[in-house]
């Protein structure tokens, strides 16, 4: 009998380098599929770089790394730059630099809340009103 394990429903429509990347409903991922590798929990998350006075410098992102991230996830991860766009409450378009961050994590209550942690501490730190963030169970193997 296989265990499974639910992805539950994701659409996400993300504008990168010029060009949409869908992540359509993922289906549930049998435990035993993985062999030789594990169940992991995949988090991804979209950091803003516009705040009210200016924009995150490079310094302070490469900080952030270093002194919330890093602690809280030290057997990796993978960053890279994107262009976010989303829609105000007025209906105007907006854009800015963002920076995308991929982890891949056990899922457990203490990893999720570090998560949280990381994006509240983002939040408060660069003045951002909300961090976008999608995860999906995956199998993981170095």
């Amino acid at each position: 009998m296989a265990a499974w394990v639910s992805t539950g429903a994701l659409a996400l429509g993300v504008i990168i380098g010029g060009v949409t990347v869908h992540v359509a409903t993922a289906q549930p991922v049998a435990v035993e599929t993985c062999g030789s590798a594990t169940l992991q929990l995949r988090t991804t998350l979209y950091f803003g770089g516009a705040r009210p006075k200016g924009s995150v410098s490079e310094l302070e992102w490469q900080l952030f790394l270093r002194d919330e991230v890093t602690p809280r996830f030290p057997n990796g991860m993978t960053v890279w730059d994107a262009e976010g766009q989303w829609r105000g409450p007025e209906g105007n378009i907006g854009h800015e630099r963002t920076k995308v961050l991929l982890l891949v994590h056990p899922d457990t209550k203490s990893a999720r809340q570090e998560v949280r942690t990381v994006i509240d501490k983002y939040r408060k730190s660069f003045e951002q009103e909300s961090v976008l963030w999608e995860t999906a169970h995956v199998c993981a193997a170095l």
